[in-house]
């Protein structure tokens, strides 16, 4: 566990360029392993191991004015800041894997800022050949994709659409049950806690 918990301190360097291009300064700890995430503002990660491979999820912000839509060069294409997967099991060489983009939008307002990930044999409903990622698509919706291949994320579901202010989450994987921050049009409130079963095939939108 140590690798990947001094590699995070890298993704948030690569989060500021400027002291990343400065030499850091440390106590008991050190810089092993840098990516710069194809020039994309980091916010929240988690380090999964999955078959043999310790993969990060990154989540970012939207864009920022004149740079909304950072190159991918994995792809080609300009895209919406939205979710980083790099393999980090060689913490000294991370290897970036697959860009998911996001909503449309500069800072706050754009990007896929959360990410929760469970294995599909942990959760009661899930495909035990499936890895699952849970983020916020922007501020409007939540969705699942499978990362079992990591380098090929692929949609599994728009677990709710419609939404306003989505932010942090949680996802216990050995029930099932994720507790989502976001909000309704209409109500007074701009955030609150929704309780849902994301995986529940006959309404996957519905509280359980």
């Amino acid at each position: 566990m140590t690798r990947p918990i001094a590699l995070a301190g890298a993704f948030a360097l690569a989060a500021l360029p400027a002291l990343a291009q400065s030499t850091p300064d440390a106590h008991d700890m050190r810089l092993v392993g840098y990516n710069d995430l194809q020039g994309r503002s980091a916010y929240q990660p988690v380090i999964h191991q999955q078959n043999g491979r310790w993969i990060a999820y990154i989540g970012h912000h939207g864009g920022i004015p004149g740079v909304e839509k950072p190159m991918n060069p994995l792809t080609g294409e300009a895209e919406f800041n939205g979710t980083s997967i790099v393999d980090v099991t060689d913490p000294a060489h991370p290897k970036y894997l697959a860009h998911i983009p996001g909503e449309a939008g500069n800072y706050e307002a754009g990007g896929a800022q959360m990410v929760r990930v469970c294995d599909g044999k942990t959760l009661p409903k899930g495909d035990p050949n499936a890895v699952y990622l849970l983020r916020p698509f922007g501020n409007s919706a939540q969705e699942i994709w499978n990362t079992a291949d990591p380098a090929h994320p692929q949609l599994v579901i728009r677990v709710e659409e419609g939404l306003k202010g989505t932010h942090k989450s949680w996802w216990e994987c050995e029930t099932g049950i994720a507790y989502l921050v976001s909000g309704e049009p209409g109500w007074r409130v701009p955030r609150m806690t929704q309780v849902y079963d994301p995986l529940r095939p006959s309404a996957p939108g519905e509280n359980p």
